[in-house]
């Protein structure tokens, strides 16, 4: 296979159906030493992700409880 200009490449037919590669499937490549693996992504793994990008964002200096308070509407 060769990859386009847009960075495209096809995946064969055999492997699409053999690994669930359906239209619309999400997909990660993970770098492997010289080497590239392409998975489907799980929604799990998705949710994984987001988590581990998400951990240490928050800029508020507000506690767990006033945050809690707030989200509710409690005054």
């Amino acid at each position: 296979m060769k990859v386009t200009t847009e960075g495209q490449i096809t995946i064969p037919q055999d492997i699409r159906e053999r690994f669930h590669f359906f239209p619309g499937t999400d997909v990660e490549f993970l770098p492997q030493g010289d080497s590239v693996l392409l998975r489907p992504v799980s929604e799990k793994t998705r949710f994984q992700q987001w988590i581990e990008r998400a951990q240490g964002s928050a800029t508020t200096r507000l506690t767990t409880d006033e945050m809690m308070a707030a989200t509710r509407g409690e005054d």
